[in-house]
């Protein structure tokens, strides 16, 4: 049954920003549940990196929303405009990708957007289709439409000029490309995130001049990552992916703060808004355990994307290791070799730069041990000497249970046995000492 318009405005609106305008977009739902004709909602994605976090189902969960209410999703890879570069927030130009770095991306997009997606209700398009077919007359006729001054009112463009930073032509066509997007597909409505509201309401001026009803324009907020400050960026390394294991998911929803857990059932889950603040209250009253909505979320999480099973299994795996203090199940995935001879080659290769007394002391230094840092960033562990001494320094190692305090801790091999290493809150290795 088609709900009312009312009640779909209620779950349209849920965990957005703006709607612009509201009004027009209650008078396309009238009209669409009159006609019996749903709305074409278009939200476009720059196959700009490989893998979806988070941040980016706020934008899948709200296009979810809209299928779920018997609407017309389209999910259009910006595989042109990709060529280009979005300049929306930046301080410099974008990089041009390569066509096959654009293929590469868009089918691995396609691969996981139907985690949330319904794969037999939602469109896949491709810009390409018509903005390769555009002739030159086609593109002065489109760059008629709109003056160099409104495009030049964008933050990013106006603060690059106040600092005489370049602008190049190609980027301020970006724009005017993603509004004939909307042309193409005569689209109702456009989503994006709050960074994307300029070229949306681009996109609402240019249908306008294309004799075309305006879209309405929703905008969705930027997902703060998990440091709950910065907007949530795999650049950044604050962000869930959701590809990622069960358990690597679970463990990062699990690590979140308590005031950012609120955001995240807002925007992450369909828990009403009502409920959410009656959780707040009681948790503040002490009626409830703000660990043990974090963990209701964390499963929550992890169900949309690897099932309800490996949820429980996450959670049971978390508890055992976080709450009882035991070594993980799967420890064994995480191994790093060290023979006996790797440390002898080093007290070997030590022992040839001393000279007098200290040959001596050498001699007699009955333990056989490794410099722990050169140990794991040989392995791959830490991408720097550097990044391993401010991982020690800020107590983020542990060997055996005990913190590693010193930079410069030598691991004892003499007893030949193996070692657990713990990096940071989550991460696990067993040293495995052989000869």
């Amino acid at each position: 049954m088609i709900k009312s318009v009312d009640e779909q405005l209620a779950t349209i609106k849920k965990g957005t920003v703006e709607v612009i305008q509201e009004g027009e977009l209650r008078a396309k739902l009238t009209q669409s549940r009159r006609q019996g004709k749903p709305l074409r909602v278009k939200v476009g994605f720059d196959p700009t990196a490989p893998d979806i976090h988070l941040g980016h189902t706020v934008l899948l969960r709200k296009m979810k929303h809209f299928e779920d209410l018997g609407h017309e999703v389209i999910f259009l890879i910006g595989d042109f405009t990709g060529l280009i570069g979005d300049p929306s927030g930046r301080s410099a130009a974008r990089p041009a990708m390569s066509r096959e770095e654009i293929d590469r991306n868009a089918e691995t997009y396609k691969a996981q957007i139907f985690k949330i997606l319904n794969p037999e209700k939602t469109i896949i398009d491709f810009n390409s289709r018509w903005l390769s077919r555009l002739t030159s007359f086609d593109l002065i006729n489109l760059t008629s439409k709109y003056t160099v001054a409104r495009l030049l009112e964008r933050d990013d463009f106006s603060d690059r000029l106040k600092k005489g930073l370049p602008i190049s032509v190609h980027e301020i066509l970006y724009p005017l490309m993603q509004a004939y997007d909307s042309v193409a597909l005569r689209a109702d409505v456009e989503l994006g995130g709050t960074d994307q509201k300029f070229n949306l309401l681009v996109g609402r001026e240019i249908q306008r001049e294309f004799n075309q009803e305006p879209q309405v324009v929703i905008t969705v907020p930027l997902l703060e990552g998990l440091d709950g400050v910065e907007k949530m960026s795999k650049t950044l390394g604050n962000y869930v992916g959701i590809t990622e294991p069960p358990k690597e998911i679970y463990g990062k929803m699990m690590s979140i703060s308590d005031g950012l857990m609120y955001r995240y059932f807002e925007l992450l889950t369909d828990v009403p808004l009502a409920q959410i603040e009656a959780w707040k209250k009681q948790a503040a009253a002490g009626q409830i355990n703000p660990r043990d909505l974090k963990a209701r979320l964390a499963g929550m999480v992890v169900a949309d994307f690897w099932g309800r099973a490996s949820a429980e299994k996450a959670a049971v795996e978390f508890d055992r290791v976080h709450k009882h203090k035991e070594i993980p199940a799967d420890i064994d995935k995480n191994t790093i070799d060290v023979s006996i001879a790797e440390a002898a080659s080093e007290k070997a290769s030590a022992s040839k730069n001393r000279t007098g007394n200290q040959r001596e002391e050498a001699r007699v230094e009955p333990i056989l041990s490794i410099e722990l840092i050169d140990l794991l960033v040989n392995r791959k562990i830490f991408p720097s000497r550097g990044e391993a001494k401010r991982v020690i320094r800020q107590g983020g190692l542990s060997i055996d249970g005990s913190r590693v305090a010193d930079i410069d801790f030598r691991l004892n091999l003499s007893e030949k046995r193996d070692h657990i290493l713990k990096v940071g809150k989550r991460k696990f290795y067993k040293i495995r000492v052989r000869d």
